[in-house]
């Protein structure tokens, strides 16, 4: 059986470091608050300003890299990311850290697409979805390990040290990635062409369907902390296992799904997102049942965010496999977690906090729906795209 090449692996290591970053503040609210003079609530406008910045910005920077080689295009995005980071260490006012975060949301949104675009490009149409699902690890790590790391780094050494982990992170992956990642010779983009495929009708609806599948899941996923210890009835001590064991399972299902996206990627998003709904509607029923809404917790994990492969490969065989497409179709993942966490937020004080499940469920259903016309499309195989990036530059 072939193998996934190397350097996917470390394209991985490149997105541990940006998803770590994306997650270091919420681990280091009342750190980041006191040293910067401002409240806690302040400190959580950081995470919507990153948000922003990677669906609005990391688009327009990948757009000004398009004629640039993939591996190129990487280390300027490595260089951006840098200095966003190397600001957010060294600054000393709300102000500056707001440019800090931006500056690294738009690095890191352009890195999920060129990475993902070069994915494919390295590992061939065969084996794209394994190819993307290795990537997406970085993510699901990031997750799993890199906020924890970051909250430790936070909390014994103080706020800044986390940030300048993660520079030493950035600075590794950068590393890896001009020495161990070659650069394929593409012909010349055509940005014209780039642009007009988001006229596809097909493409649009893969991409509705990938903000809800993921809207669905952060509906939930950004309470399970309140949920788990006020409806739950779980000790604060115990919910860190218990994420622990979340993000376990979402590395799991990422590697299984990476696995079916290749053959069978709209197959594959219908079921896992349909078995989502199961259950987040579990999840909502049985909330107030310790070990059933432990149960169903791990099953989220393997069914919510794990679709990612398959998402992109369907998004992939809608529009084409270009930096930009990979990059917008991040942008629209991104409004599925601001979607999710925002409305299902609303919700909370005149419904409770089962409501942010009760919307996952509702999102994934209609996921599904957005996922059932797929089935009527015949796909050809792609050919490898026959243009990404100029043979000429860095």
């Amino acid at each position: 059986m072939s193998r996934v090449p190397s350097a996917v692996y470390v394209l991985a290591a490149g997105i541990f470091a940006m998803v770590t970053s994306e997650f270091a503040v919420a681990g280091l609210m009342p750190q980041l608050a006191a040293g910067l003079g401002v409240e806690v609530a302040q400190i959580g406008y950081l995470i919507t300003v990153f948000a922003v910045a990677m669906a609005v910005g990391g688009p327009v920077l990948t757009v000004a890299l398009l004629r640039v080689r993939p591996k190129a295009a990487l280390m300027v995005v490595f260089a951006v990311f840098l200095a966003g980071n190397v600001l957010a260490a060294l600054a000393t006012t709300y102000s500056a850290m707001v440019v800090a975060r931006v500056v690294s949301g738009v690095a890191s949104q352009a890195f999920f697409g060129i990475a993902i675009s070069l994915c494919g490009q390295l590992a061939g149409e065969r084996m794209r979805g394994r190819a993307i699902g290795v990537a997406m690890n970085g993510l699901m790590l990031g997750t799993l390990l890199g906020l924890p790391l970051a909250t430790f780094a936070g909390g014994h050494f103080g706020w800044r040290a986390a940030f300048w982990t993660i520079t030493v992170l950035t600075v590794l992956a950068a590393l890896l990635t001009q020495f161990q990642v070659r650069d394929p010779g593409r012909a010349e983009r055509r940005e014209a062409a780039d642009f007009r495929v988001f006229r596809r009708p097909r493409l649009l609806l893969a991409l509705v369907s990938s903000t809800l599948i993921i809207g669905a899941t952060f509906s939930a996923f950004s309470f399970f902390t309140p949920i788990l210890t006020q409806v739950s009835g779980f000790s604060p001590d115990t919910v860190p296992v218990l994420l622990l064991g979340y993000g376990a399972a979402t590395v799991a299902g990422n590697s299984v799904v990476g696995r079916l996206a290749d053959r069978h990627p709209v197959s594959t998003l219908a079921a896992g997102t349909l078995l989502n709904a199961l259950f987040l509607t579990g999840f909502a029923l049985f909330t107030d049942v310790p070990a059933a809404a432990v149960g169903f917790l791990l099953a989220i994990g393997l069914a919510g965010v794990t679709m990612n492969p398959a998402m992109a490969v369907r998004v992939q065989r809608a529009g084409n496999s270009s930096p930009l497409v990979n990059t917008v179709h991040s942008s629209f993942i991104t409004l599925g977690v601001m979607l999710g966490s925002s409305v299902g937020a609303s919700l909370i004080e005149p419904y409770g906090l089962r409501a942010p499940i009760v919307l996952g469920a509702a999102m994934a259903v209609a996921a599904v729906l957005t996922i059932l016309p797929a089935f009527r499309v015949v796909q050809p195989p792609l050919p490898v795209p026959e243009v990404c990036c100029a043979s000429t530059a860095g």
